[in-house]
């Protein structure tokens, strides 16, 4: 009996057209995945594509390679057929006319006549024939690309690779390994059985911006001893390890620099430092020229240096357009085994278990002691 690597290999030999997609919530360690497994599967000159959902913060990865070709839209995914029998009359001329929204097909023959029960239609085959989901715990993250097609994703077989333990194995094939870091490190080990020869210097670089992003630079407390030996031989086979530190720690604009200030000034924290929050003013973003989309390099840099925070907090004010009152915004982080939706359930919040947004019609002044008080009596219930 064929091992799951096996088993993916027999997969992606047999696909003639594959689809890798990943969670709506883009991170380093899904992209970095997905544009590996591309890079890979055009070498093998498989007709491949990456779609995923648009995310803000995308041109955080814009310096991987090819990472161009990730689409945000599954276009011509299955064609409708209409057939018409024509042994009974040949074919003269065809037009088309669209008319009140109906597409009409005007068929002129040559001799004879058409009827009703010459014309048959019928749905085609789906564009493709294998769909990889990289880092991706359930197929409702996938978010509009799922929502859109959601017949597609039951009717075509799925390879799932992930390392999370929440992942639901949704899959025909899933393969999940707790024990790796990072998707990417779960890459490298099925190349490196598959397609030992194909790795190149591009791919290596994917595979190990994953495993950076995903450990802060090896700043984290998850590193173990297999990451850091898959972290050598990537780098020994052309991964271009300056570049992705570079790119990712080392080029903080100046504005997100002094925004950093402003919240490392006001930071709190509370039950032993297993909650951190702090709080910014319309004035804070508009004198430093930066805007919310921002705050996810704080909350990077909170976590690397808080490690036994359990929740983090950033409560920002805000203007809203149709009344131009102040209301309150809440970016709520949980590094560790907290499910922020479940933990902020009251405040009906939007985003995912690790990264959840809140807002609260109130000025920041009063929503910070109401959700500080919600958030600590929650995290002493869990006993955390």
């Amino acid at each position: 009996m064929f091992n799951q690597e096996q088993q993916i290999l027999e997969q992606i030999k047999e696909a003639n057209n594959i689809l890798i997609t990943f969670k709506r919530t883009w991170t380093g360690d899904s992209v970095a995945s997905a544009l590996a497994f591309y890079l890979l599967l055009k070498k093998m000159d498989k007709k491949v594509d990456i779609i995923a959902e648009p995310f803000d913060k995308s041109a955080s990865f814009a310096f991987l390679p090819s990472f161009n070709a990730i689409q945000s839209s599954l276009d011509n995914l299955r064609k409708f057929i209409v057939s018409l029998d024509i042994s009974n009359a040949k074919v003269g001329q065809i037009k088309y006319k669209i008319e009140d929204n109906t597409l009409n097909f005007i068929i002129s023959p040559k001799e004879g006549f058409f009827t009703a029960d010459d014309v048959h239609s019928r749905s085609g085959s789906f564009k493709y024939d294998l769909i990889i989901t990289l880092d991706t715990p359930d197929l409702e993250s996938l978010g509009r690309i799922y929502d859109n097609d959601t017949e597609f994703f039951y009717q075509v077989p799925i390879i799932n690779i992930d390392h999370h333990p929440n992942n639901e194995g949704y899959a025909q094939i899933n393969h999940v390994e707790l024990t790796a870091i990072s998707t990417t490190e779960i890459l490298f080990n099925f190349f490196t059985f598959a397609f030992p020869d194909l790795i190149d210097e591009d791919i290596a670089t994917c595979l190990l911006a994953g495993i950076i992003s995903k450990t802060r630079s090896f700043k984290t407390q998850n590193i173990t001893p297999q990451a850091l030996s898959v972290t050598s031989l990537l780098v020994k086979m052309g991964a271009r390890r300056t570049e992705i530190v570079n790119q990712l720690y080392r080029s903080r604009s100046l504005a997100v620099l002094k925004l950093w200030g402003r919240v490392l000034a006001r930071l709190n924290s509370g039950l032993k430092n297993k909650l951190i929050w702090s709080v910014l003013t319309d004035v804070d973003f508009k004198k430093t020229d930066t805007t919310e989309d921002d705050l996810s390099e704080v909350i990077d840099e909170l976590m690397i240096n808080i490690p036994q925070a359990r929740i983090i907090l950033l409560i920002y004010e805000f203007t809203k357009k149709e009344t131009a009152t102040k209301a309150t915004k809440v970016q709520i982080y949980s590094p560790k085994n907290v499910n922020a939706l479940d933990l902020f359930k009251s405040f009906k919040p939007s985003g995912t278990k690790k990264l959840a947004r809140i807002i609260i019609d109130k000025p920041v002044s009063e929503a910070e002691n109401e959700i500080i008080s919600a958030v600590k009596e929650k995290l002493e219930q869990l006993s955390l």
